[in-house]
């Protein structure tokens, strides 16, 4: 398997490659967002490792420009930055999970086992690269949605709900379980950020006639067809 890392840090890329290739990663390290576009071009990987304090181009602007790329990579955000609103920034760029500095080893080794393990899952579910909900059509091997046969325009964060409701279909989710999902927290900090997701894609998915996403009084969300 082969990790991709941006680090400007020496002290620590160096301990991120030693304990990585310890353990049997393949590691591609650049100092700056220019070196993994470039680097990406040429050798693509199953994970990158990003820190969101990069020269010039930082993290986040990174992860954006790559899911702008259509490319949807796991993404592993690092950063010494702590607050809720650091965290769902990053989150909402497109990146998958985020660990705060200073961090064990071994908790980065679960986070990594965890991202591409469920990478892996999708890939295998995934059989069927197109799912129909009448009017509604998703291609999972190009990333897009169609409503009446027009391309709509989803964030990387917006599908990435719509396919957690869609797998959980006629299933009831809570706000909890979707910012853990898709945002990657675990925990009810009374921020809005799924409220007006749900609203985003119900703008973007859904007419006068045609209603997917219906709200669950007290609980959260549900995807019905």
């Amino acid at each position: 398997m082969q990790i991709l890392i941006a680090e400007d840090d020496k002290r620590i890329s160096d301990f991120l490659v030693a304990g990585l290739e310890q353990q049997g990663y393949t590691i591609i390290l650049c100092r700056s967002a220019e070196e993994v576009l470039e680097s990406y071009l040429s050798t693509p990987v199953d994970l990158f490792i990003i820190d969101v304090m990069l020269p010039k181009i930082d993290g986040i602007q990174l992860v954006q420009t790559l899911r702008y790329k259509k490319i949807f990579t796991p993404v592993l955000m690092l950063s010494a930055l702590n607050s809720v609103n650091d965290k769902v920034n990053a989150l909402d760029s497109g990146a998958d999970d985020y660990l705060t500095k200073p961090f064990h080893f071994d908790e980065l080794s679960s986070r990594i086992k965890a991202l591409t393990r469920r990478n892996s899952i999708q890939d295998t579910q995934n059989t069927s690269t197109i799912l129909n909900f009448g009017r509604l059509t998703i291609d999972m091997q190009q990333y897009r949605t169609f409503l009446d046969g027009q391309i709509i325009e989803l964030s990387p964060k917006e599908l990435k709900l719509l396919l957690y409701l869609v797998e959980n279909k006629n299933k009831a989710v809570t706000r909890i379980q979707l910012l853990n999902a898709v945002w990657g927290i675990n925990f009810n900090n009374q921020t809005n950020v799924v409220d007006v997701y749900i609203s985003y894609l119900r703008n973007k998915i859904e007419k006068e006639d045609l209603k997917f996403i219906f709200t669950v009084k007290g609980i959260g969300y549900v995807f019905r067809f």
